[in-house]
């Protein structure tokens, strides 16, 4: 009996355009592992007078209007799911945790138990809270019972991207993702597609 694919979700919030590029490579990755994927975005909380103020910000918001909002529904469908937030201020940035503030239903029916997480994100220098971010984003997962699924140190990709452990992080200043951040991405969303697999048969 054929096994049905992977139901991986990633979302993803992103101000100027790294985390969108770091959430489609870990989506590509996730299709070409065969997994069914929906690639959704945190929802802008930012006042539009605010977005409207940074043209980087104005630009990258219109880029991603073709991409829908995440919703509570998107994560009961997923047997795993890929976050990736900016870094602000040593945790996921507040449209990231506002979509997560909508779970709490999902959480307290056992939904959201037993399915994978991974995460990724960037900052604008390495010491600026890439690690405390996906920890904390760890520590969300724990609470609704999921499966956490960092790469750790599987692969010399992980070395030559920073030797980040807990998930891909990139120092963002604006320039597109790296050859290495590109690898490292592919690498930790292929570990987690084969091993929702395993959980699944």
């Amino acid at each position: 009996m054929t096994q049905p694919p992977v139901k991986l979700l990633v979302v993803f919030s992103s101000t100027y355009g790294t985390n969108l590029g770091m959430a489609r490579e870990a989506a590509q990755a996730a299709e070409a592992a065969g997994a069914q994927v929906r690639l959704r975005r945190a929802a802008e909380t930012a006042p539009q007078s605010v977005v409207d103020s940074q043209e980087p910000w104005k630009a990258n918001l219109q880029a991603m209007q073709d991409i829908p909002a995440a919703t509570p529904d998107d994560m009961e469908w997923a047997d795993g799911f890929v976050f990736s937030s900016p870094t602000r201020f040593g945790g996921a940035a507040s449209q990231m945790r506002a979509f997560i503030d909508t779970l709490g239903g999902l959480w307290a029916n056992g939904k959201l138990a037993g399915k994978t997480f991974s995460a990724m994100t960037s900052a604008q220098n390495p010491n600026g809270g890439q690690e405390t971010t996906l920890q904390t984003l760890y520590v969300t997962a724990m609470h609704w019972g999921a499966v956490l699924v960092p790469p750790g140190y599987t692969h010399q990709h992980i070395f030559a991207s920073g030797g980040n452990p807990y998930g891909a992080s990139v120092t963002a200043n604006g320039q597109p993702l790296s050859d290495e951040d590109r690898h490292t991405i592919r690498h930790q969303v292929n570990r987690q597609v084969e091993l929702t697999r395993k959980l699944l048969s």
